[in-house]
């Protein structure tokens, strides 16, 4: 079964809004994710900040991209979870790190933050609906 249909397969809560949804929302998400991140980048490889600023920006980043081969390519809905916990996790240390230094660059990760939480939220219902499919 392939990635499309096993997703396809799997329970969903009542709120799962439609696959077309999330290429909607990344579309929009990725540029501010790329103008926010690039410019905390910026600022440490300048020495503005310490590298230790850009930390969690660097571990979101890896924890992100990381969803989809675990979701879809191990097809594992409980490492997604953990995966998806530790993109909020880092998103809001990373907010909080950068906060003292650009307040913009900050408040910038409140709308990816907002779509984290809500796909934290389908992810717990997702793996706990298909609990026997682990």
């Amino acid at each position: 079964m392939n990635s499309y249909e096993w997703y396809g397969a799997l329970k969903k809560p009542s709120f799962a809004p439609p696959s077309r949804a999330f290429g909607i929302a990344w579309s929009i998400l990725y540029p501010v994710i790329f103008v926010s991140f690039g410019y905390v980048f910026y600022l440490a490889a300048t020495g503005k900040v310490s590298w230790i600023v850009a930390a969690p920006f660097v571990l979101n980043l890896v924890f992100n991209f990381a969803f989809t081969p675990l979701q879809f390519g191990l097809k594992n809905n409980a490492l997604a979870l953990v995966d998806v916990i530790l993109v909020d996790a880092t998103l809001i240390w990373a907010a909080l790190a950068v906060w003292p230094h650009s307040k913009p660059a900050a408040l910038a990760q409140i709308p990816y933050l907002a779509w984290v939480l809500f796909a934290s939220a389908l992810q717990i219902s997702i793996t706990f609906l298909n609990a026997r499919k682990l």
